[in-house]
């Protein structure tokens, strides 16, 4: 099967099926994806993405994102949700180059956890309810896209290992994102040098920091989001095939 989905506009849309959870079942392909924003599909990239079936989208940017870049084209039978999981705004590019990058990012993810648990939650609820194939995205695919993605993963039973393999998929976008954040700012200058990188170090950081916590991933969304066992229940028999 295809991880990586290819486009050419789109950079990071890819297939969260095969991932193997802990009681020996596996993510369906076709079934969940992660993108950077879908407000580029256009042409042969839109009927590429049609062809995929997917019948709803989660967009986790602000909404000033979403008018400033476009949202996902509104085709008839596709449900769109806007859920701006993050409610500090910064600006990557000016990020102080001195500081350590993992953790300073660790730290901005940590806050999303803690201010956006009322569209985490409803995220989760969006994606276990769903019948049909369903993508998140924010505008990179990278950040607040990377933070839902570990969620989903831990609580269907995903390794810590594979999650941070997931997350670090997004390295291979990481050229694309950069040159696209300069076709965007025109005589601005990309201080911080971490711009658009993934490294697994940063997803590690989340996961140890949520368990010293509460103890695992699933105590915070127990605790923090209110996910209670049934709603984990709904998101593996949607998601998981023995």
């Amino acid at each position: 099967m295809i991880r990586h989905v290819p486009f050419q506009r789109l950079h990071n849309f890819r297939d969260l099926g095969g991932y193997r959870t802990d009681d020996g079942r596996t993510l369906r392909w076709g079934r969940l994806y992660r993108s950077d924003s879908l407000g580029k599909l256009a042409g042969d990239d839109l009927t590429r993405f049609r062809a995929l079936g997917v019948r709803t989208v989660i967009d986790l940017r602000y909404p000033s994102e979403i008018a400033a870049r476009g949202r996902a084209p509104e085709d008839p039978g596709l449900t769109w949700h806007n859920l701006s999981i993050e409610h500090r705004g910064y600006d990557q590019a000016e990020i102080d180059p001195d500081v350590d990058p993992w953790r300073h990012l660790a730290d901005r993810y940590a806050e999303v956890a803690t201010d956006g648990v009322a569209e985490l939650r409803q995220a989760l609820t969006v994606i276990a309810d769903g019948d049909h194939p369903l993508v998140f995205h924010c505008a990179s695919g990278k950040d607040r896209t990377g933070l839902l993605a570990a969620l989903v993963l831990a609580l269907l039973g995903v390794s810590d290992d594979q999650i941070a393999a997931d997350f670090a998929l997004t390295e291979l976008a990481t050229e694309r994102l950069i040159a696209d954040w300069h076709a965007a700012h025109p005589g601005r200058t990309l201080r911080w040098p971490g711009y658009g990188r993934a490294p697994a170090e940063i997803i590690r950081h989340v996961l140890t920091d949520l368990t010293a916590a509460h103890g695992s991933v699933r105590g915070y969304a127990r605790d923090q989001l209110g996910v209670n066992d049934d709603l984990i229940a709904a998101l593996r028999a949607r998601l998981l095939a023995d």
